[in-house]
């Protein structure tokens, strides 16, 4: 079950193409690959929240499962959790792995927001 994440959209492999693809091409998704069991994947939950509330006309913040949907984790190669993709006009534009605090995760995304 995906921590509590009121403003963050959960994702499959079924709504991928539409809820994050298509999406892009108006406004820049960034895509958290997550377990329930990976312990940094829990503490970014509310940083992620966070962002995806305050930044929510700049952009939008999705949650994959990568244990309910491996073959979107293999697909676009993600080896180590928690892995965040910046997806803009449908491609991934930037990755991010590891834990990250607000602050470094808004310089890392600075281009956007």
């Amino acid at each position: 079950m995906a921590p509590d994440t009121p403003n963050i959209v959960d994702v499959s492999e079924d709504d991928f193409a539409s809820a994050v693809i298509e999406a892009s091409g108006s406004k820049p998704v960034l895509v958290d690959f997550w377990a329930t069991w990976c312990r940094p994947c829990t503490m970014m939950a509310p940083v992620l929240d966070e962002l995806a509330a305050s930044e929510s006309d700049k952009l939008t913040v999705a949650k994959v499962d990568v244990e309910a949907n491996q073959e979107l984790a293999a697909e676009y190669q993600i080896t180590a959790i928690p892995a965040l993709l910046l997806f803009s006009e449908g491609k991934p534009v930037q990755r991010l792995t590891g834990a990250k605090s607000k602050s470094a995760l808004r310089t890392e995304l600075s281009d956007i927001l």
